[in-house]
């Protein structure tokens, strides 16, 4: 058993409270006093913040690895991520030969323990390949397919498949949705240019998300709202949105904020190869990106992915909406969670996968714990803390 003695255990929508929290693979109790017993690890919290592990559903890659390209890379990719609080995330493929797609699944499915330290990896996240022309971002042209149940005949929650960007406008994508809903996959709507009225019929057919808000969409207007308006206005979508200040103006980030909530506004990285690797030329599946400046743009100028981590997100969240650090939390844990049906992650409470990160007072992440294991300890003057 391990007590993490306190902390100040931040439980939205509840407001934080210094407690005590009492751990194994699980989080067994949560009390303002906890007596320990012998053989117990106590670990001094004083200070510092205590709150449920990030969950990343879009990120390509990191610390120089690239999961499309080569999908071999993910679990080193894993390793890196328990340093920015993420205990579980979602390495996502974009639009790329059907080759691609089955190289990963084999990755994700392969029965082998996790690595020591490595965040989990809850399965994948296809962004694509059945994406509009016409919003197509850093995607390959070639690779887009029109919606095509014979490419989706893997694709399943048991077969490592969570998550299915497509475009809901195109013809066939209605049908898919269905099954894939069916096989318990979570679908978004992104790289589309949907109307409002499209992107409703698209939610009752089960779409419960949109994809990186107000990128690679169209924009809002007063008359046609769109999927933006759509976002904003139907109660059972989540929007994800990269806050690097790259991709969303800080005034769009604050609207957004306003009308979702932690609730509903969803932070997600989309880091690609460059992130922890300064600037530079990296790969995003197969095609050079330029790092400069903290943005990553392909040879045309075009944003493609972030070299944002998900702490960072968090803090950059809170300073430009000026929200509490329990909802900037809720937006990197809960919602996820709760998109992807992880009923025990995504929540510290009792019962729940003891998937925990301590913050100081800098929202700077000191501690990550995954099932219960310290998987990341950061050194403060050659001494680890804690």
């Amino acid at each position: 058993m391990r007590l993490l003695r306190n902390g100040i255990v931040h439980r939205w929508p509840a407001p934080p409270v210094r407690a005590d929290v009492l751990i194994d693979t699980r989080i067994r109790r949560i009390a303002p006093w906890i007596e320990p017993e012998d053989g117990w690890d106590v670990i001094d919290l004083e200070g510092c913040y205590l709150a449920p592990g990030f969950i990343d559903v879009q990120i390509n890659g990191g610390f120089g690895y690239d999961v499309t390209s080569d999908p071999s890379t993910i679990p080193a990719l894993a390793s890196h991520l328990a340093a920015h609080g993420v205990t579980a995330f979602l390495p996502t493929i974009i639009s790329s030969p059907p080759s691609s797609v089955a190289a990963a699944l084999d990755i994700v499915r392969r029965p082998t323990s996790r690595v020591p330290g490595a965040a989990v990896v809850l399965g994948l996240h296809l962004e694509g390949p059945f994406l509009s022309p016409d919003r197509i971002g850093a995607h390959e042209l070639a690779h887009l397919r029109p919606p095509d149940p014979a490419l989706t005949n893997r694709w399943s929650r048991g077969g490592g498949v969570r998550l299915v960007t497509l475009a809901p406008e195109l013809s066939g994508s209605l049908g898919l949705v269905r099954v894939l809903v069916s096989r318990g996959v979570a679908i978004s709507a992104g790289h589309s240019s949907a109307s409002y009225r499209e992107l409703g019929e698209a939610v009752d057919a089960g779409v419960r998300a949109v994809t990186h808000l107000f990128n690679a969409m169209g924009p809002f207007h007063h008359r046609e709202p769109g999927i933006i308006g759509r976002a904003f206005t139907d109660d059972r979508l989540v929007a994800s949105i990269i806050v690097d200040g790259h991709h969303v103006h800080p005034a769009a980030v604050r609207t957004a904020w306003t009308m979702l909530g932690p609730g509903r506004l969803m932070l997600i990285t989309d880091a690609i190869a460059g992130l922890g690797m300064g600037e530079g030329s990296f790969d995003l599946a197969g095609a050079p990106v330029l790092v400069s400046g903290g943005a990553a743009r392909t040879a045309d100028g075009v944003l493609a992915g972030s070299v944002l981590s998900m702490d960072t997100a968090v803090r950059n969240l809170i300073e430009i909406t000026g929200c509490s650090a329990s909802e900037a939390f809720a937006s990197a844990s809960t919602t996820p969670a709760r998109l992807l049906g992880e009923t025990d992650r995504g929540v510290l409470g009792e019962g729940m996968r003891a998937d925990l990160i301590v913050l100081d007072e800098d929202l700077s992440v000191m501690t990550t714990i995954i099932d219960g294991e310290i998987a990341f300890r950061r050194h403060v003057d050659g001494v680890a803390n804690g």
